[in-house]
């Protein structure tokens, strides 16, 4: 986890952000399965042999809705700990400004895995037609800090936002949850939505990949937490979801592919459009 709020999970889902130190998303970076383009994501056969996935149909829900995706972390974190060690104010205390994220035992990223199905989910929902903008431009650079991440979706007045990231856990752990704010100061009007949005999430996710929920944090694949920036600090419906735990193998073993991040990807738009229906 780890770009807009901040968790802490030393490098692991709350090490940086679950890695980041903070709470988010990690990145998404490139190998042959995993490198979609940064602005207008296309997905592409892999050097694997992998066919290139189907996209998800439907979807008029969102069609002219505003929708922010915040990939967790960046692939520029770890190289730049001066800057994103920044304390920055999210709401309820001063936390990082970013963390590194977690990563597989085999070294496939958060960050890497963040932005690859955030820029999958951006382009099924785009082709429904919402209007899609990601918090970061690509998986090299540093930051942006949460509180910066949480503000694009609140100047956009955005229909809904999510945080994708990958937990890093204790490797016995295994499954997803959605993470929903709890009311810190400005954020008080846009609790009850995001739980909504947080429902339709955890339904559409489970329902569409088949991971079960966490067996390690929250309860029926849902949380709540006060202590990340990226839900303290957003005045639009958002939430967090720890896609599974990257030090779990089975876990980690699904994440890494790329069919299986593709259905995520329309999993999360399904349950996009199940919430703004």
């Amino acid at each position: 986890m780890g770009g807009w709020a901040v968790r802490v999970r030393g490098c692991g889902p709350a090490a940086v952000g679950a890695g980041l130190c903070f709470a988010m998303l990690a990145a998404c970076g490139g190998s042959a399965d995993r490198d979609p383009p940064p602005r207008a994501p296309r997905v592409s056969p892999t050097a694997t042999g992998e066919s290139p996935p189907t996209t998800a149909t439907g979807g008029p829900a969102v069609n002219g809705k505003v929708i922010v995706i915040d990939p967790g972390h960046n692939g520029g974190n770890a190289d730049h700990t001066e800057q994103i060690n920044k304390k920055v104010f999210v709401g309820n205390g001063y936390k990082a400004c970013n963390t590194v994220g977690t990563n597989t035992r085999d070294g496939y990223s958060e960050h890497a895995f963040a932005w690859d199905v955030a820029n999958r989910l951006a382009r099924v929902l785009r082709e429904w037609g919402a209007k899609v903008t990601l918090t970061r431009k690509d998986d090299t650079g540093v930051g942006p800090c949460v509180t910066e991440r949480a503000a694009i979706g609140n100047r956009l007045h955005a229909d809904a936002a999510v945080s994708i990231h990958a937990d890093g856990a204790e490797p016995s752990g295994h499954g997803f949850h959605v993470i929903e704010p709890v009311a810190v100061g400005k954020n008080a009007s846009i609790v009850e939505p995001s739980r909504k949005l947080g429902t339709a999430v955890r339904d559409a996710y489970r329902s569409g990949t088949g991971i079960p929920y966490s067996t390690y944090r929250g309860r029926d694949g849902l949380d709540r937490r006060s202590d990340l920036g990226g839900l303290n600090l957003s005045t639009v419906p958002v939430v967090f979801i720890e896609c599974g735990n990257m030090q779990n193998p089975g876990d980690a073993a699904t994440l890494s592919s790329a069919p299986s991040r593709q259905r995520m990807a329309e999993s999360l738009a399904a349950g996009l459009e199940s919430y703004l229906r």
